[in-house]
Order: C-alpha cells, then structure tokens, then sequence
C-alpha cells in the first residue's frame, strides 16, 4: 500500500465547498491512466475509462468537515459555523488550519455544565491581539478544517480527512490497476458529501450510470462497549448492506461478495445506523440505479484522528479491481 499516497491526500486543504486543492491532486495522480478527467460545473471530478457494456459509477468524496467564520469579536477571537457533522466534544482544545496558512485552536466559553457545550458557543483562537489584528489573517467566510499530521506504521493509518480521503485513495489506486474492464468506468470523486450528497446527485444525473458504487468510511464497533454492529477494523473490505441514505441494491451485494470469495479476498458486512454514503444519491438519480457501498472501517470518524487498518485499505483495492473487471 502507498501510505505516501495517503498521506499526501490527508494533508490536502479542502472543506466542503472548497475542494480544488484535492481535485488537482488527484487529477495529476490519475490522469496518465484514465482516458480522459474533466471537472464539471459543481467540481466533481470525472476520470473515465473506456469499457464494454454497461456504465458503472464510483464515488468518493474529496470534501472534509470544515468551519466557516461568522464572526470576529473586538477581542480578537473567531466565531464559526460548522460545514458538516461536528460534534462539539470532537473540537474541543483541536488545533484547525485556514486556507493562507494560519492555525488556531478551538476552544469553548467558560461553562457552568458541560451539557451547554454547544457549537454556538465555541470559537477560534488564533492568538491575535484584537479584532484589527486577527482581520490581518482571517476574514468572515474564511474556512478552516483540523490541523494534525498523518500518522503510519505497519498495521494503521491515523489522520484527519480520512473520511472520504481514504475512499479516493482506493479509487485511485484501483484506477491504476484496471487492465481489463468489465464496464464502461466512470471514477468520479465528488464535493460536498458532507453537506447533504450533492456533488454525487449531480454527477449521477450527468454521467446516467446502470451501476453505483461509493466508497466511504464506517464506523468501526471494536472499541469498548460498542453496538453489536459486523463492521471491525482488521475485518476486510465492507459491503455495506444499509444506512440512512440508502438500502444497497443486492446485485451489488452479490456481485461484490461473489467477488470477494473468488479472489479470496477478506470481507466482510456492514451497517451504518446513522450516516449516508454518495450511493444514497446515486441510487435516486433519474429512474434509479442499483448502486452499492463499499466501506473502510473507521474508528474516532469526524475527528483529528480518524484510524484504519492498512490491511483493510488493501482489500478494498483488491476486491474493487476484481470487482471491476467481473461482469454482472
């Protein structure tokens, strides 16, 4: 596995909304392989490969959770509303990063009862002296995500932006090694999942799939008194069965668990109670499409530390090459 790779595409500046640092990455990574990449009116990035028969969609969303300045107190400290699902005890004491360069760390206002720990009354400090002094740097609509370092060794991958970074990561990497499609390929990395599926609503209408597929992280329930959900790291690739935006089609089912035990790669089910995928909007566009998910287990998602298992990211690669050149 390419952990540099990886890292690399963690480390990408791009919030919702923001995300042509990432589709720039990743086009200059892919763009010798695919027989053409295009961006489209939203930002979607669509690399696609020529291949008999049906058209098959992947989706991986380039976009991270992200904050957006509303407010600059005479103070000096910064006031924001979140772009995406984050949970205020996620933020607490984090250290974020704008687009120019400057840090800060987020921090809360002085509580009497930690149940009053709202976004509303958390705010950006990046050590200016007063509102003249933090406008050098900062304006309202600026845009911050977390700041930390991707971290690798032989078994995990600990970052920020894992969601969805390690989904494109596995596109990419499965794009490279297609030698004999089975469908005629559309890798599209999408924006602005995090904010209600829309870059993957749009690109779907456009590229009019017979087949969608997603590739997003899942909760991983290993850690200490977790729900009695299948979904582990250290499991395999994850079939995604369900989640709030989407029941997966059983062809996809099949066809990616079919896959799995003829190339013998590990696998295994997973179900997302609360939470959707780019397949929730793929599989409503136009007259419907049959579409599927495959996941990477993850646990601390939407946090500065989002960890997965190096093993699992192989078999997500693996079982999508296998995946790709098998016909329905």
């Amino acid at each position: 596995m390419n952990a540099e790779l990886l890292k690399a595409i963690c480390s990408v500046y791009g919030p919702s909304g923001s995300e042509g640092r990432v589709s720039e990455f990743i086009a200059n990574d892919i763009k010798s392989y695919a027989d053409s990449c295009e961006i489209d009116a939203l930002g979607n990035l669509i690399a696609h490969i020529k291949g008999p028969g049906k058209k098959m969609m992947l989706a991986g969303h380039m976009d991270q959770l992200g904050l957006l300045v509303i407010d600059i107190t005479k103070e000096g400290f910064i006031y924001f509303s979140p772009l995406g699902g984050n949970p205020p005890t996620n933020l607490k004491t984090q250290r974020v990063v704008f687009a120019n360069g400057v840090v800060g760390v987020v921090n809360c206002e002085r509580l009497e009862d930690r149940q009053e720990m709202t976004l509303d009354r958390m705010y950006i400090d990046i050590g200016a002296k007063d509102m003249e002094d933090a406008k050098k740097y900062v304006s309202i609509g600026d845009t911050a995500v977390y700041y930390a370092p991707p971290l690798a060794d032989a078994c995990k991958f600990v970052s920020p932006a894992l969601d969805d970074r390690v989904g494109c990561f596995v596109m990419m990497e499965a794009l490279k090694q297609i030698k004999n499609p089975a469908f005629d390929l559309y890798f599209v990395f999408t924006v602005q999942e995090e904010l209600g599926l829309r870059g993957a609503g749009t690109s779907a209408y456009s590229v009019d799939p017979d087949y969608g597929l997603s590739f997003d992280v899942t909760n991983s329930y290993d850690t200490p008194k977790s729900r009695k959900l299948p979904s582990k790291m250290y499991g395999g690739a994850a079939i995604k069965l369900k989640d709030s935006s989407l029941i997966c089609s059983p062809v996809m089912i099949r066809h990616m668990e079919k896959c799995a035990k003829e190339a013998g790669i590990k696998y295994q089910f997973e179900i997302l109670e609360a939470g959707g995928t780019d397949s929730g909007a793929i599989h409503l566009s136009r007259g419907g499409v049959p579409s599927g998910v495959m996941s990477i287990p993850t646990r601390y998602v939407h946090s500065s530390s989002e960890m997965c298992a190096m093993s699992d990211v192989d078999d997500c690669i693996a079982l999508t090459v296998k995946v790709l050149e098998t016909a329905i």
